[in-house]
Parts: structure tokens; C-alpha cells; sequence
């Protein structure tokens, strides 16, 4: 790895921050939150956008300093070694910064230059990352070609020229249809596979489930909850979720016809969700009641379930 100081010690935290705050001007933005990521971890930050997850990672990043509160990053504090942090990290921001008109191959070697890397070393590491994205047989077409999935693998494959301790990702797969996002999560796995702990922004609930170990709910600068995916769907929902669905102006009052037949009841403006145990005998009790929705669905819960019990909104409102 690149950088001058030792890599933490193991079982310490990659990244340690207490009571961090981020101000621009009166706003705050990071409001006092305490956070703590494991080494070899996949750690995530959810919630919707301005919630203050960019600032948090940008701060991580060494990147934007921190307005108070105390922050260490690979055991160095960004104010004092912002430098060394910087060469062992790698950043995938939310919009790519490809240079459009270089090759990809062009690409990754212009970048491995600014760590110090050989011209050797960046054309050997070129070689081995266009295969780690599967964008081999591209590698000396020009970035303006690619798909917006392709850009966004090269954005990865560009962050770990420098065979990184700790990879920041925010919001990665904003944009991308399915199939992208899915390719990009197979490239993921198997970069924590390899031991690298990577840091995970995202609104996309299904996005968190799938990759992070742990993960904080953030909501207007605040950490509301903390835990394992499935630890906070077992301690804020319920085991399924039953959706009402109704025609236009035939939802009123139908949340208090069916409260006795949840744990709780939410209504939003195109559906009302009942929370339960059993979500198809649920259903046969509304239809017990006489309630006919236009469409039903029986449902796990998922972390948008956990935001909306804390937060009484969804993650894209």
C-alpha cells in the first residue's frame, strides 16, 4: 500500500469519529454524529439526499475539514495528515470524472501517476484492472463510448490504482439501470472479499441490504439508528408488509378500517401499508372487512420500512 504510515492495528477502526459536525455558514449539515467502521467491513450510510451522507464522506475523505467533534482515519486525524490519508484511500464520487476524450487504459495510468507509481507499475496496474471491471476488450476505445455502467466500473477500477486500505463509494450506482447495478455489486463483493473495507452512501434501500455488513439510518444531519440490516428490520418493522392500493379518491379513512388487523398501520399518498406477521392472512381479514383495494401485495420488510418508522417519510421524498 502507498503512504507512509503503518496500517492500523488489527481489529481497530478504520475510520473513528465523535460528535462530528460539518457547517456551511448557518446550516448544519452533520449534526454531532458518532461513527465507527471496522477494518475489513462493508459499512453503509443511508438516507435520502441531504441528509448529510456526502458531507460525512467528504470529511472522511480529508477532503472538507470538519467544523467540530473529533474524526481519526486510518488512526490519523485529516486535519494534521490529510495527505497520507489521501494515498491510501480510494474515492468514487457520485458523478464520474473521466477524462472523456483518453482512452480507458489512458485513463487509469494519468491517474496512477499522481501516487508516485512507475510508468511500469501504472501499465501493469492498467492491465489488471480493466480485467477486474471487464472492460478489457475496450481499453483503448475512448470513455465517451461507454454506457453509463461502464463508466461508472472504470470510475472503481480508476480508485484502486493505488491498492487502497479503505474505499469510499457515494451513491454508486445512482443512475444505472439493473443489470449495471447488479455487475457493480458482483465488483464489490469481491473487493471486500479481498480485504478492502469500503464505506457505502445510498438512498437505495435494496442497495444497503445487499452489500453492507452494518450500516447508520441518517436523517437531516443525525444518526437515527445503527445495526446490521437485519437487526434493524427486526427492531423497527415487522416480518412482512401488506400494500393497499386504491383507486383515486377511495383511500380516505380505509387506514382506520384496518389498524386492528396490523402492529401498525401507515398511510401514504398512493397506498396504505399494513405492518404484520402474516401478511396473506391480513389480507383475507381486509377482504373479511369488505375493503377491495385496486392491488395488494405481501411484502418482506426492508430498510425504507425501518426510515419511515423513524423518520414518518420514505427514503425519496
Amino acid at each position: 500500500m502507498n503512504g507512509e504510515a503503518a496500517a492500523p492495528m488489527v481489529g481497530a477502526p478504520m475510520v473513528e469519529a465523535k460528535a462530528l459536525v460539518k457547517r456551511f455558514g448557518d446550516v448544519e449539515a452533520v449534526r454531532g454524529i458518532d461513527v465507527q467502521v471496522r477494518t475489513g467491513e462493508a459499512f453503509g450510510f443511508l438516507g435520502p439526499n441531504g441528509a448529510g451522507k456526502s458531507s460525512t464522506m467528504r470529511m472522511i475523505a480529508s477532503t472538507s475539514p470538519r467544523s467540530d467533534g473529533d474524526l481519526r482515519v486510518l488512526g490519523m486525524d485529516p486535519d494534521v495528515d490529510g495527505p497520507r490519508i489521501r494515498a491510501r484511500l480510494g474515492s468514487v464520487p457520485q458523478q464520474d470524472t473521466l477524462d472523456t476524450e483518453l482512452t480507458l487504459r489512458q485513463n487509469l495510468q494519468i491517474y496512477g501517476r499522481y501516487f508516485g507509481m512507475s510508468r511500469a507499475d501504472v501499465r501493469r496496474k492498467a492491465t489488471e484492472l480493466m480485467e477486474f471491471a471487464q472492460l478489457s476488450e475496450r481499453a483503448d476505445g475512448l470513455v465517451d463510448a461507454l454506457s453509463g455502467g461502464m463508466k461508472r466500473r472504470l470510475t472503481i477500477a480508476r480508485s484502486l490504482v493505488n491498492d487502497p486500505d479503505l474505499l469510499l463509494l457515494d451513491e454508486p450506482t445512482t443512475g444505472l439501470d439493473p443489470q449495471a447495478r447488479h455487475m457493480l455489486w458482483d465488483r464489490l463483493f469481491r473487493l471486500k472479499a479481498g480485504g478492502v473495507t469500503l464505506i457505502i452512501t445510498s438512498h437505495y434501500m435494496d442497495e444497503v441490504e445487499q452489500l453492507c455488513d452494518r450500516l447508520v439510518v441518517m436523517d437531516d444531519g443525525r444518526i437515527v439508528a445503527e445495526g446490521s440490516p437485519s437487526e434493524l428490520i427486526a427492531r423497527y418493522s415487522t416480518r412482512e408488509v401488506l400494500e393497499l392500493r386504491f383507486a383515486p379518491g377511495e383511500q380516505g379513512g380505509i387506514a382506520a378500517r384496518v389498524a386492528e388487523f396490523g402492529e401498525r398501520v401507515e398511510e401514504l399518498p398512493d397506498r396504505v401499508l399494513v405492518y404484520t406477521g402474516d401478511g396473506e392472512r391480513a389480507l383475507e381479514q381486509v377482504h373479511g372487512r369488505d375493503v377491495r383495494p385496486v392491488s395488494s401485495l405481501v411484502r418482506r420488510s426492508t430498510l425504507e420500512d425501518v426510515f419511515l418508522r423513524l423518520t414518518g417519510r420514505t427514503l425519496v421524498d
